[in-house]
């Protein structure tokens, strides 16, 4: 099994040394905090919100995928040169359809020369529409 970065794991001082490292691999989940039940829900997931990624033909962001709970939702594949062959801010927006019960949506991504990182949690209210 594979060695799952998160920022939560790491201590503070450690994080201010290592911020950019840290910024540019971790996905940030970015989606309204309430979504109708049965109809479509935009979940944005960004890598970096300061440091920007590379894009070279041996480093770059393989993969994003979205989950909710243990449940796997979606994936975007990214070939090397996808973002221009230069950094920038690997960014997917993913469109679902929530069911009727509340949702706790994670993000994964994989750098090719540093891992597979996760993002923090985010608590999503699901209800019927009014």
């Amino acid at each position: 099994m594979p060695r799952v970065f998160r920022a939560v794991d790491i201590n503070q001082e450690e994080k201010e040394v290592r911020k950019d490292y840290f910024d540019r691999h971790t996905p940030v989940i970015i989606c309204e905090d309430h979504a109708i039940e049965g109809e479509k829900f935009e979940v944005k997931v960004r890598l970096g919100t300061e440091y920007t990624h590379p894009d070279d033909p041996d480093h770059y962001i393989k993969y994003v995928q979205l989950w909710n709970r243990e449940k796997f939702l979606a994936e975007a594949h990214f070939a090397p040169g996808a973002l221009g062959n230069r950094p920038e801010h690997v960014e997917v927006d993913f469109y679902i359809v929530p069911g009727p019960v509340d949702m706790n949506l994670s993000a994964m991504s994989v750098c090719t020369q540093h891992g597979l990182w996760q993002s923090e949690s985010k608590e999503v209210t699901t209800g019927k529409s009014k």
